[in-house]
């Protein structure tokens, strides 16, 4: 707790060195009372800091709220009834805050923020420019691009060639020259004192050695911190007019401040989340309810609307705060300043404040962060540009709400393309199309959905699988409904859909099952067979199953059956062939029994499946580390157990004539596959039934080695 506090109590200090001026400038630039702007400061600082989550600095409203402030005052008058706005504004944001609105933030594309941080940073070394040299005739906190004074932004740092101070020249160079290196020093070793406090003390200690040795360099009192001296403090509080209360204008601006002030902390919360180097979350809820009630307060007693500023949050995370106590300082240390220390604050040069903030605009619009955004592709680099030249050209807000169009455009252009999965698979020798829909779909996926579904093949068969989604917007679903009723008809499709949720008032639409009858049976050729149980382990394998719909092929195969293969494997639970080869009910017939050894009925099984019910193939399947075969190597006796396993003697002496005799892996597995071959051999041997189908190539018999590690089966043909 003890180094939390060593650290935020420079970073507090910082934020005040830097906030003073500005919630000055801010002030006189809205037209309120000098010293409104460091009242809404103080509240910012420790109000909204005790209540609220984050270590935002807030203070005085940033320029696009700060033209508001202008308009307002002039549009109601009297600054007392200007307050009553201020006031409503704060219950209006409280309000929004216990009614949860603060998820707007979570839809803010990051290219957006970013871009936002990027243009604040380049909006601050242009501004700051002109205060670095000595040229300070605009206000210090007028961010926008059209300034008060008929310059702009560009034309104000053309000035600074016919004016400048060399001595505040040498101040600010100094001044970045420290920070800049200052982490090479031992200094850097002083948590408690940053590199950006000593800029100011060296920038007051050089100006009285400019004063006192070297005149010409002395920076004037119009370039340096101007505090106002105070008579009382009961000078400093204004109430509001309540009598105003049913005057409509106070209402139309009380609910443009709320809404701009919120949008503004909830996009600064979400850039300060970003910069924030442990990533740590607050609720912009709890932060909608802390600043209303600092509006609220600040209103009663004079201020201007108070909003979160990100200059002074971004001072205050590079100045190495770590809670929300910096926050607090910061209105502690300008509530302590305004009524002891303003003879003292008058001494800072401007020049070293700028110091501080061309930084800090440095690190918001680093290069690398232009090459990290290109490298994402246009539909994140071109919204992030537009951004930042919006905002560097008019405020935040536009430049914001651009950001957020454009990036909708491409949300839009993303979502044209396929939102879901198509993929066409091939069961026995039917080609089916499958359309998997994802989590969400909503309107935005309407053309996608319609033209890919419209353009599918006359006679074709067709599944709208929405198993896994949450959420259809009732466009989908009209789309699906038209589809079902009108298209599909007219083109002969047969179509399931299937999946749907009781609440979308769709019903499941099941048109067709695939499972094999008698004609497709007859149709498949052994080498079909072999394929299709290649291409279902395959499946298998890389997790891309088909789904079964399992509860319609009951009803499908209880009118008969008509498998293309007959498997014999073991009875190892590892080893459950349909899942193996991704088949369905009705597509084989599966013997299992321990070590896949055969017998007198196993064969009379295989001879009736090939014979009668037409099955075009027979499978041998083992599979590596089978219990049987290595109860077998290990000779165990046990009842019927010793006469089953008496069977796979043949294949351990011939395993045992290519390697020496053992029970370790590799020779279990050698045993195994010439149990396999051994089986296949017995098969044509012992049936003149299945060898006469097989000679006229209506019966394939192949041999397969199933890998219990893999899941990859090796065919032997």
């Amino acid at each position: 707790m003890f180094s939390k506090i060593k650290n935020d109590f420079p970073a507090g200090l910082v934020v005040f060195l830097v906030a003073l001026p500005l919630c000055l400038g801010v002030a006189l630039a809205s037209g309120a009372p000098l010293l409104s702007g460091v009242i809404s400061g103080i509240i910012g600082g420790i109000v909204v800091g005790i209540l609220s989550q984050s270590h935002t600095s807030v203070s005085g409203p940033a320029a696009g709220l700060a033209a508001v402030v202008l308009s307002a005052i002039t549009k109601l008058g009297p600054f007392d009834v200007f307050l009553l706005a201020v006031v409503l504004a704060g219950v209006i944001q409280l309000i929004m805050g216990l009614a949860k609105s603060g998820f707007i933030a979570n839809y803010i594309p990051s290219n957006v923020i970013k871009g936002l941080l990027a243009a604040i940073g380049i909006i601050l070394i242009l501004k700051q420019i002109p205060h670095a040299v000595g040229f300070d005739r605009d206000a210090e906190n007028d961010f926008v691009f059209l300034q008060q004074d008929g310059e702009n932004t560009f034309s104000e740092l053309l000035n600074i060639f016919t004016y400048f101070s060399w001595g505040a020249i040498i101040i600010s160079s100094l001044s970045i020259l420290v920070m800049l290196y200052w982490d090479k020093t031992p200094m850097k070793k002083f948590k408690f004192f940053p590199a950006s406090l000593f800029v100011v003390f060296l920038g007051v200690f050089l100006n009285f050695i400019f004063k006192t040795y070297f005149p010409t360099l002395y920076i004037s009192s119009e370039h340096l911190v101007n505090i106002p001296p105070i008579k009382s403090v009961s000078s400093l509080i204004t109430l509001p007019a309540f009598h105003s209360i049913g005057n409509y204008q106070v209402w139309i601006v009380a609910f443009t401040i709320a809404i701009i002030a919120s949008l503004e902390t909830l996009l600064n919360l979400e850039a300060v989340e970003n910069m924030d180097p442990y990533k740590r979350q607050a609720s912009p809820n709890r932060e909608l309810v802390a600043q209303g009630i600092g509006n609220i307060v600040s209103g009663l007693i004079g201020g201007i609307p108070i909003t979160s500023v990100i200059v002074r949050s971004s001072v205050n995370i590079n100045a190495g705060a770590e809670t929300k106590l910096s926050a607090i300082l910061h209105g502690v240390f300008l509530t302590i300043s305004v009524l002891l220390l303003s003879p003292f604050l008058n001494l800072i040069p401007l020049a070293a404040l700028a110091s501080i903030l061309l930084l800090t605009g440095y690190k918001l619009a680093k290069v690398s962060l232009f090459v990290e955004m290109y490298k994402k592709g246009q539909n994140q680099f071109i919204p992030f540009l537009l951004t930042i030249i919006a905002i560097i050209f008019t405020d935040l807000l536009i430049g914001v709400l651009l950001g957020l169009l454009i990036s909708i455009f491409y949300l839009l252009k993303n979502n044209y393309r396929n939102p879901f999965v198509i993929e066409k698979e091939t069961l026995h020798i039917d080609e089916t199309i499958r359309i998997e829909l994802p989590n969400q779909v909503s309107f935005l996926n309407k053309a996608s959905i319609k033209t890919t579904l419209w353009a599918i093949p006359n006679g074709s068969k067709v599944i709208i699988d929405a198993t896994y989604c949450d959420f259809i917007d009732d466009d989908i679903l009209e789309i699906i409904q038209d589809y079902k009723t009108t298209v599909s008809v007219s083109k002969s499709i047969k179509l399931n859909v299937i999946g749907l949720k009781q609440h979308y008032k769709l019903d499941d639409h099941i048109q067709f099952i695939n499972v094999l009858d008698k004609a497709t049976q007859q149709k498949l050729q052994p080498n079909e067979v072999v394929q299709i149980l290649k291409n279902g382990n395959e499946r298998f394998v890389s997790g891309k199953w088909t789904n079964k719909y399992l509860k319609h092929q009951i009803n499908a195969t209880s009118f008969g059956q008509n498998p293309i293969a007959v498997v014999l494997s073991c009875i190892d639970s590892r080893t459950t062939t349909e899942h193996i080869f991704d088949l369905g009910l009705g597509d084989i017939f599966s013997i299992r029994i321990a070590g896949n050894i055969l017998n007198d009925d196993i064969l009379g099984s295989m001879e009736y499946a090939t014979k009668f019910v037409g099955t075009k193939l027979i499978v041998v399947l083992g599979h590596t580390k089978c219990g049987a075969i290595g109860a077998a190597c290990n000779h165990v006796q046990m009842e019927h157990i010793t006469i089953l396993l008496d069977k796979v003697k043949p294949a351990i002496e011939k395993a045992s004539h290519v390697l020496e005799k053992s029970t370790d892996a590799l020779f279990v597995r050698k045993v195994t596959e010439f149990n396999i071959h051994l089986t296949m051999e017995r098969i044509r041997k012992e049936s003149s039934t299945i060898a006469t189908l097989e000679q006229e190539g209506k019966v394939k018999l192949i041999g397969g080695l199933y890998d219990i590690e893999t899941g990859i089966v090796t065919f032997y043909v």
